[in-house]
């Protein structure tokens, strides 16, 4: 019931010009923030296809909801994947499910239409090509890659084999599926496949996981036996594909300022069979880097709080007006966030055994992303970026290309940027230096000198002078031995 009061309620403030959509939701400190924001926008799409429903069935008459309530709940029950509420609600509205769905089925036929989102208006309607795949992400704490493609062959799914590229996760259509061509124990189905209720991910044998959202354990895959820490780990996804890489050997420190969030990630991580993690409702930024705890952590994956706007979220069809009040809180915004997540990157690279930290966020702002990590580097000379995947098809912007970028057009994923920090040995340059070869240089009479008769101390006048006339008169010496061996 939360779920559905904090989505009305960010109708009505939008309504109300009190706020964008996205401010107001990433405001809401709300548990899940992605369902909520995907609840909100779904429903402002259909708003008006929706509102035809509800004058139709005279929905608000018979249950006393007040407008923004009954949309969401009537978008859940006719549009989304049914309600998630219990109670007096949910008993209300399966009071009038019949007449709701009647009245959508007769605007179809008056419109001859088949689909639910052919009946919206052609500016809210989603482009071609823009559904991305379900990705399912093989929990090896549990199961492996053969026996879940067993299970789902066995379930009549059709397995394509491994995927050669990007391109063939775009075809797939159906119950067939295939594994994912950069990232091991990934499968990949058709958008339209759901698993929320299927027996495999109840029980934490797969995790319902964006591709690009795996990028940041992948790439920090730390050995088994490591001491780790997730520093901002709240929905816990990443935190379980790094036990997973672990083989739930070591120590996973989690962190997570929110206790709800912490709350529902506990469930989640026992649900997957974590056992090597420590869960601490902290403030990452109050961690002591110095503490005698943590004195063994080599890898801290980072993927701090960010704006969201990678999320695949369809445009409402807002005014030119208020999509220009949104920019304007969106860049204010963005400013207080961007020095929250230097805050937390620097505060990462503290810590005094740390050889890699992975800087992650879900967002598409340059301010968020290159930025940060650009800002990073200057203040932490003794870091520095690793290359990550190579043939990787989109790239961080010049001159951060070692970064990772993606997108729905380019990776079909959600909007993501991942960096890696890598600690640089004490005294790395000064060790090339010195096993470099030193050049030879050669005298104005052509005797080559050894370095040692060109080096310069810094002196005053008097030594400079005392010097230059030692250093002749060894040069002279060394002339006169040549010149005695030839003669000899």
């Amino acid at each position: 019931m939360a779920l559905y009061n904090k989505a009305a309620d960010i109708l009505d403030k939008v309504e109300q010009k009190r706020g964008a959509v996205k401010t107001l939701v990433y405001d809401s400190k709300f548990q899940n923030i992605k369902q909520l924001f995907a609840l909100v926008c779904e429903t402002q799409k259909y708003s008006s296809v929706i509102q035809e429903i509800i004058d139709n069935t005279k929905l608000l008459k018979g249950t006393k909801l007040r407008i923004n309530l009954a949309k969401v709940l009537v978008y859940d029950l006719l549009f989304g994947q049914g309600l998630k509420c219990g109670g007096s609600w949910k008993a209300m509205i399966m009071k009038h499910r019949s007449r709701l769905q009647a009245s959508l089925a007769r605007m179809k036929v008056k419109q001859k239409v088949s689909c639910n989102e052919d009946l919206l208006p052609a500016n809210v309607r989603k482009p071609e090509g823009i559904l991305l795949p379900r990705y399912v992400r093989v929990n090896t704490l549990k199961t492996n890659m053969e026996d879940v493609i067993d299970y789902m062959k066995r379930e009549g799914f059709s397995y394509q084999g491994h995927a050669n590229g990007i391109q063939d996760l775009n075809g797939l259509r159906g119950k067939a599926f295939i594994s994912d061509s950069d990232l091991p124990n990934l499968l990949v189905f058709s958008a339209k496949k759901t698993f929320h209720d299927h027996y495999l991910y109840i029980n934490g044998h797969i995790i319902l996981q964006d591709k690009a959202s795996c990028l940041p354990a992948f790439l920090l895959n730390p050995p088994a036996g490591s001491h780790v820490i997730d520093a901002c780990a709240a929905p816990g996804n990443k935190t379980s594909h790094l036990a997973a890489l672990m083989t739930n050997k070591g120590k996973l420190f989690a962190f997570d300022l929110d206790a709800k969030r912490l709350s529902t990630m506990s469930t989640l991580l026992l649900r997957a069979g974590l056992t090597c993690h420590q869960l601490a409702n902290q403030d990452f930024l109050k961690v002591d880097p110095h503490n005698a705890e943590y004195k063994e952590v080599k890898h801290i994956l980072l993927d701090p709080s960010c704006s969201g706007s990678g999320m695949v979220c369809l445009r409402d069809g807002s005014s030119e007006l208020a999509e220009e009040q949104e920019q304007a809180q969106e860049a204010s915004r963005l400013q207080s966030l961007s020095a929250f997540q230097l805050r937390c990157l620097n505060h990462a690279l503290q810590f005094p055994q740390v050889q890699r930290v992975v800087y992650s966020t879900c967002s598409i702002h340059t301010e968020e992303n290159e930025q940060v990590v650009a800002a990073g580097l200057q203040q932490n000379p003794n870091f520095r970026l690793v290359h990550l995947l190579p043939d990787w098809p989109e790239r961080g912007l010049s001159p951060n290309t070692e970064c990772l970028r993606a997108s729905p057009t380019k990776t079909l994923t959600h909007g993501f940027f991942v960096a890696m920090f890598e600690r640089q040995a004490i005294g790395s340059q000064a060790v090339n230096q010195q096993i470099l070869p030193s050049p030879a240089v050669v005298s104005p009479d052509g005797d080559a000198l050894e370095a040692e008769d060109i080096q310069e101390d810094p002196s005053s006048p008097e030594e400079e002078q005392q010097n230059s006339s030692a250093k002749k008169r060894k040069r002279n010496r060394n002339r006169s031995r040549k010149k005695q061996r030839k003669t000899e």
